[in-house]
């Protein structure tokens, strides 16, 4: 430690000239040069900060001055301070506090009662805060794989809520997807994992398939002509019979 702490005074002090440490110019002579290190702190360039972009926010509806969920009961918050209520309103709230009244009044639109706190409806509301929360965090932080994950379950989980109202109450479904302004997405029929030696498969029975169909096509033709012969024959039958007279 001792032998770096001389040597790097050594780099600050720059070339001795009788006995004297010069850190830029000799006294009374020609120019020293300046020391490696010297020469590294000046090229030395800070890296530039790139700008957030604004981020507009499913919070940004909310008014500053409205109080916390905590406060707005409380019956002397009428009587504090204006600087009282400043501190305990929206403008100094954390996202948590914000996240509390967005998930209180999403959960208005679409419960049944006002003492409903478990029923679909309000699961698929507090999911739905939850997930507008994270797409915004993704926007700034893309490369949060922890929280991806949960998500992606909360994603599964509205949507099997969802699934179960359309099936079972499809006026509610309506509703809270309006209300909540989701767009929901109907599940493909048949799922199926799709990889490089299926689509080639596939590929190859279509060509298969219209290979065969090129090879039968004069045997349909020929049996076409057949069946349009045979009608154009039991037409003109049915016609002398009708024209005859009994």
């Amino acid at each position: 430690m001792l032998a770096l702490r001389t040597a790097l005074g050594r780099c600050l002090a720059g070339p001795v000239r009788g006995g004297a440490a010069v850190l830029g110019s000799a006294r009374g002579g020609d120019g020293a040069a300046c020391s490696p290190f010297i020469q590294t702190a000046r090229c030395y360039a800070r890296p530039v900060r790139r700008k957030r972009k604004d981020i507009p926010s499913h919070l940004d509806d909310l008014p500053p001055t409205m109080l916390k969920k905590d406060y707005a009961n409380v019956p002397i918050i009428n009587s504090v301070d204006d600087v009282v209520k400043r501190l305990l309103s929206l403008e100094m709230a954390s996202q948590k506090e914000k996240m509390k009244i967005k998930t209180q009044q999403l959960v208005e639109k679409v419960r049944r009662s006002p003492n409903d706190s478990g029923s679909f409806e309000v699961q698929v509301a507090i999911l739905t805060a939850k997930i507008r929360t994270y797409e915004e965090h993704f926007q700034r932080h893309p490369k949060d794989k922890s929280n991806r994950r949960r998500m992606l379950m909360a994603i599964d989980c509205r949507k099997k809520l969802l699934a179960y109202l359309r099936r079972v109450r499809y006026d509610t479904f309506e509703n809270t997807c309006k209300q909540l302004n989701i767009q929901y997405t109907l599940p493909p029929l048949h799922r199926k994992r799709i990889t490089k030696r299926w689509l080639v498969k596939k590929a190859f029975c279509r060509k298969v398939f219209e290979e065969v169909r090129k090879l039968k096509a004069p045997e349909r033709l020929k049996q076409r002509r057949e069946w349009q012969a045979r009608a154009r024959a039991a037409k003109e039958k049915q016609a002398q019979c009708e024209g005859t007279p009994v």
